[in-house]
């Protein structure tokens, strides 16, 4: 089933709210590491909680190319359409 970008962007969004520890405003700009303040274990619990939710598996060289939000919503999107 193919998630549209609005969908996995709502998905990204509503996992990250639940996982910082103050409210932030996200947007596609916001950079996961600088703006929101995340260290390597803390992005890849995240991660890994957007696989289970989405049903993907996302390997480790896409995530070092991600960014921000924006990224990593377009790297979920292009994995759900090859599922």
């Amino acid at each position: 089933m193919e998630s549209s970008i609005d969908d996995i962007r709502g998905v990204v969004f509503e996992t990250l709210r639940a996982s910082l520890p103050k409210p932030i405003e996200l947007s596609d700009q916001t950079n996961i590491v600088r703006d929101l303040g995340l260290d390597s274990v803390a992005v890849m619990d995240f991660v890994m909680e957007i696989e289970d939710r989405l049903d993907i598996s996302v390997p480790l060289d896409r995530i070092a190319e991600v960014e921000n939000i924006g990224d990593l919503v377009s790297t979920v999107r292009d994995l759900k359409g090859r599922a």
